[in-house]
């Protein structure tokens, strides 16, 4: 059934497949290529992928030589290679350090590669739509080049255009990868801790994101629109007149990196309250809003006059819903007030394995927050901690959902900006009132009346199935269907406890029964007595008496 489905994907994508097969020959990942059979394919199709002379040797894994092969194969790999460097609950230090210096930049295209695509796109020749456009590259990436321009009315502006021809491979890619990940799980059982197939999902959402440069700046808004009330946050303006999938127009910003203190000198920037700012914002962004800027290296970020932060480049936002935002504050208070307890709750939750021996999480939260607590000067290192809390994970064979190793992975390089700024810049006192904030937000009226009201909806909806249900078990009982595993303790007393448990049990499917089946029915019919329905009246007293034999029945057993 497997060699189907990845025969067509070969069929399909064979061109690419073959540059993909040989680029991992020449960088020594032969090993992986014939677990996954994929040089059998290529034989299978009459085609040879050989590795280049002066190809990697050895077949000893390597971290330097994974990183060349994902840069050689182009922007789809990059995206996954850093999405892998975020899951250090998953990889070794080594791996993540060296994934880490994965890099999109390449050589750029002349502007005349790019010409019809623009011209396409902005409706006409840059040259009659600004007053100025910059034909040399500001910046250039895998998937776009960036170029200075001035709007007619003398707005600075950077223009913003996706490579031409990249969507259909980056889309030959991920079919590929998707038949891959099935393959590696099946073939390769020492890989499925690590959720290929849903790592391999991330990836198509995170670049397929990318791609279309209009989501980036659909993205910068709804942040901008989450700082409407902070003028020290500067989020580029969109100009939607001439942005599309392929092109992006945004204001330019001129500010000055955080990594580059004599320019933050010369300027009279107080680099304490860029750091303060720059915390408490993205904080706010992924405690509260819930939606964040999910690459905030140094890069990204820009310091402005009035001591002012500027975020950049949205082609990527983390989301996170209610749920995930309470567990990342309950993290944070868990790390703030010492709780070894809350912290071994998330631990739990997020790796959502329900075999796991809860003894030995807690004990290692527990030293845990003895290495990680104020010390004399009230410092707590909180991107130290975050990795130390993913090194437990990883120790403890727990693997973190994507999602929400991308929100790791984000506030440890936000801390590691801050840190550049100021680095006796006390964290954790940030962080401390917006955990209050949001733990306020999390239990106000309308938040409660919200939850209770989710929580109707479902029990009423779980109500609905139960006659389903009830219908179905007593068929099964009928035809002596049911199985159940048992282990007897004392086989005298086995007898006993069965028979009163089947009364027990029958006589709580027959309450039950007349509670969800029959009780709506019965409210409105027959005679009244009162003015009260008289088979509802009889149907109450039978529910009442079969609770209460329900209730003494548990007491004499006790």
């Amino acid at each position: 059934m497997q060699v189907f489905p990845t025969a067509f994907v070969v069929a399909r994508d064979l061109k690419r497949l073959q540059q993909i097969v040989t680029i991992l020959l020449r960088f020594g990942f032969g090993d992986l290529v014939r677990r996954l059979g994929l040089h059998r394919l290529l034989k299978q199709a009459g085609l040879a992928a050989e590795p280049a002379a002066g190809s990697a040797a050895s077949e000893e894994e390597s971290p330097a030589r994974l990183r060349l092969a994902i840069e050689a194969l182009g922007p789809t790999f990059i995206k996954l290679g850093q999405i892998l460097a975020t899951r250090s609950d998953l990889l070794a230090p080594e791996w993540i350090a060296e994934l880490e210096k994965l890099h999109s930049r390449v050589p750029p295209l002349p502007y005349e590669a790019l010409a019809p695509l623009v011209e396409a796109a902005l409706g006409g020749a840059p040259d009659t739509l600004f007053a100025r456009f910059d034909r040399a590259p500001l910046a250039s990436g895998s998937i776009a080049q960036v170029h200075r321009a001035a709007l007619l009315d003398g707005t600075e502006v950077v223009v913003k255009i996706r490579r031409p021809g990249l969507r259909p491979m980056v889309e030959a890619d991920l079919r590929l990868l998707a038949h891959a990940t099935k393959l590696a799980e099946s073939e390769l059982p020492e890989l499925r801790r690590y959720r290929p197939e849903a790592i391999t999902r991330h990836l198509a959402t995170a670049i397929g994101e990318e791609l279309d440069l209009a989501n980036e700046g659909r993205n910068a808004e709804q942040i901008a629109g989450q700082f409407e009330d902070r003028p020290d946050i500067v989020i580029p303006g969109i100009h939607w007149d001439w942005t599309s999938e392929e092109v992006l127009v945004q204001d330019f910003v001129d500010g000055i990196p955080p990594s580059d203190e004599p320019a933050l000198a010369a300027a009279g920037l107080d680099r304490r309250r860029l750091a303060a700012r720059s915390s408490n914002a993205f904080l706010q962004m992924m405690l509260i809003d819930g939606v964040f800027h999910a690459d905030p290296h140094p890069g990204n970020v820009l310091c402005l006059a009035d001591d002012r932060i500027a975020y950049l480049d949205f082609g990527t936002v983390g989301r996170l819903s209610a749920r995930r935002r309470d567990q990342l504050v309950t993290l944070m208070a868990a790390i703030v007030g010492g709780s070894a307890a809350g912290l071994r709750e998330v631990l739990l939750d997020w790796a959502g394995q329900p075999d796991v021996d809860a003894r030995p999480l807690e004990e290692a939260a527990e030293a845990f927050l003895a290495k990680h607590t104020r010390g004399a000067l009230g410092q707590l290192k909180l991107g130290l901690a975050l990795a130390d809390f993913v090194a437990l994970m990883r120790d403890h064979d727990l693997a973190l959902p994507p999602d929400l190793a991308l929100v790791l992975k984000a506030l440890m390089t936000a801390e590691g900006v801050v840190r550049r700024l100021d680095p006796d810049f006390d964290v954790v006192r940030e962080v401390e009132p917006v955990v209050r904030r949001a733990l306020t937000a999390r239990y106000a009226p309308d938040a409660l009346l919200q939850r209770a009201g989710t929580a109707f909806l479902e029990l009423h909806a779980l109500a609905g199935d139960v006659p389903g249900i009830l219908r179905r078990v007593l068929r099964r009982l009928e035809k002596g269907s049911i199985k159940a595993q048992i282990e007897i303790g004392r086989i005298d007393r086995f007898g006993r406890s069965i028979e009163r448990g089947a009364t027990r049990i029958a006589i709580a499917i027959v309450t039950a029964a007349f509670v969800v089946g029959l009780a709506p029915i019965l409210a409105d019919a027959g005679p009244r007595l009162l003015g009260i329905p008289v088979f509802a009246l009889l149907g109450g007293l039978i529910v009442l008496a079969g609770i209460a034999w329900l209730v003494l029945s548990g007491r004499r057993r006790g």
